[in-house]
């Protein structure tokens, strides 16, 4: 039985010696120092620590690569020790066990085969001898030969009997050491535990370091990022996209008809969006392209994770939009917007004090609260779960458009005091009409109206193209949908009217305005009631001249 393991077990140790040893990355039989340099985890520390010096200490990928580099390093050596131990404690071993005490013992069997073979040997000739003196005349000379034979054959039979028992004690041996042998595979699994341990406790320790620097970046993407990562990274109160693309437009875009209605071209889009999310930003590139800024402005909007409006306050703003009561409903939306998350609330303000801004260039821009809450509403709010698209075309942006316009009208109410909106300081002074030299794209409020369309068609891009889509399809009777209107505004009459009925309440919260005009609760009235209320002067707050020196 241990003859037949003996060879089982020596070619199994072989193999697993064979196996083992391929799994050593450095050279097997090196000392330390010359394993490392063949190593390939060191090759890649010393790859990485040279490009770290290529970049510089300037860049997050020269930071991130000279981390990585060091960990790589440690690595690697980690990687040296544990091999050495596995080859001295481990393959060494098996390899003495494979190849030199199991062969030991085969060859002891071997040699006993041969001396039992000498020892019958010696035997048979001494048998031979033995009958041939019985035959022969003379006694003496056969006698003394036979007496030699047998001393030979009793020598023969003692060198066997030496063998068998050394033979038989290698094999007990074998057989007792087989605890010894199994220790092996043991020590190779705790040795490769401690590697791994050590090698774990490296990486924990370089990893704080990695998201350390990463955090500590400030040139981090902000489109399709959540709005307090972005603030938090940047350390700002509004988001960038944001400011950059208000400030920008009250540089160059308030007369711009159509603003947030009009499509830009593609390319320029992608290419703002990119510019924005490196926060470098040409304002004078960008200046004879209003829409392309407007587009950039709303897709950050749309891909933000969360509307700027959150989903949890969602059901609220629906609910405040159903309110019949006028002043119920303003001060329904007041309390909704009391409820904002701080960052979310002074970005919402923010951007609200800006819409209602532009809203007073209407008779140029074409811009009324209505068209940009049509417009715009959809990027501010939506809910949770989209579901079917027509569906929420029909019902859920109707009531979001009753929820912004009536912000955007009454936006001191809302928010009250002035607002400054070059908070960094980054993008020029914010001017409003055309006095600086700088921003000739924009038209003068002089111009006629053939001058105006000549100019525009000068300015803007060929590629240029236009998406009504929503507005035409609040202008239009489809789908079960009349025009929508709101009770509180009138949209028909003469610009004076408009503007009058757009005046913002004159009382602060919380007690709703008291100085609107009443009006019946229709969200879709038949007809929308005319009011007739002399004209407020345009505000005066924001420097803008009055209307008749624009």
């Amino acid at each position: 039985q241990v003859e037949k393991r003996l060879e089982l077990v020596k070619q199994v140790t072989h193999s697993t010696h064979k196996k083992l040893a391929a799994c050593l990355q450095g050279q097997q039989g090196l000392d330390a120092d010359k394993r490392s340099k063949k190593l390939p985890l060191t090759t890649l520390a010393q790859c990485l620590m040279e490009g770290s010096a290529v970049l510089g200490e300037d860049s997050l990928l020269g930071k991130m690569l000279r981390l990585c580099g060091e960990a790589e390093d440690k690595l690697a050596q980690e990687l040296i020790h544990f091999e050495l131990q596995v080859e001295r404690d481990v393959i060494e071993p098996l390899f003495v066990l494979a190849e030199v005490e199991i062969p030991n013992i085969q060859k002891q069997r071997k040699h006993l085969a041969k001396l039992v073979l000498d020892m019958d040997s010696s035997r048979t000739r001494w048998q031979q001898s033995a009958k041939s003196s019985s035959l022969a005349s003379n006694l003496q000379p056969s006698g003394a030969k036979a007496d030699a034979l047998r001393e030979e054959m009793e020598e023969a039979a003692n060198r066997v009997e030496i063998c068998r028992d050394q033979l038989s004690a290698d094999m007990y041996n074998f057989v007792a050491k087989e605890v010894d042998y199994a220790n092996y595979f043991q020590t190779l699994i705790e040795v490769q535990a401690e590697y791994h341990r050590k090698s774990l406790a490296l990486l924990q320790n370089v990893l704080p370091q990695i998201k350390a620097q990463q955090e500590a970046w400030m040139e981090k993407p902000s489109f399709g990022k959540p709005l307090e990562e972005h603030l938090a990274v940047s350390g700002r109160e509004i988001a960038f996209p944001v400011e950059a693309c208000v400030t920008m437009l009250l540089e160059c875009g308030m007369q711009e008809e159509g603003l947030f209605r009009v499509a830009p071209s593609a390319s320029k889009l992608k290419k703002l969006k990119a510019a924005l999310d490196c926060c470098v930003v040409d304002v004078q590139e960008y200046s004879a392209d209003p829409h392309a800024i407007a587009g950039a402005l709303k897709s950050y909007l749309r891909e933000l994770p969360e509307p700027l409006m959150t989903f949890e306050l969602y059901e609220e703003w629906i609910q405040a939009s159903n309110i019949p009561e006028q002043e119920k409903r303003l001060q329904a939306l007041w309390n909704a917007c009391e409820k904002l998350p701080k960052a979310n609330y002074n970005n919402i303000r923010y951007l609200i004090k800006f819409l209602a801004k532009l809203t007073e260039y209407q008779d140029m821009n074409k811009m009324t609260p209505s068209n940009v809450a049509i417009v715009l509403g959809p990027n501010l709010l939506w809910p949770q779960a989209d579901g079917n698209v027509t569906e929420l075309m029909t019902t859920v942006s109707l009531q979001i458009v009753g929820i912004i316009e009536p912000l955007i009208q009454h936006a001191d109410w809302f928010f009250p005091g002035d607002i400054e909106f070059n908070v960094t300081g980054n993008y020029g002074s914010p001017v409003h009409v055309n006095h600086n030299a700088n921003y000739s794209s924009m038209p003068s409020p002089d111009m006629d109206h053939a001058e105006r369309r000549q100019h525009d068609q000068a300015r803007r891009p060929l590629s240029v193209a236009t998406d009504n889509m929503m507005l035409e399809f609040y202008k239009k009777d489809g789908m079960g949908v009349r025009v929508m209107d709101t009770s509180w505004v009138a949209r028909r009459g003469t610009s004076a009217v408009r503007k009058a009925s757009s005046t913002p309440p004159a009382l602060h919260p919380p007690m709703p305005p008291a100085d609107l005009p009443a009006a019946p609760h229709s969200p879709i009235p038949e007809q929308a009631p005319d009011i007739s209320a002399t004209p407020s002067p345009p505000p005066t707050s924001f420097g803008f001249p009055p209307a008749a020196e624009r």
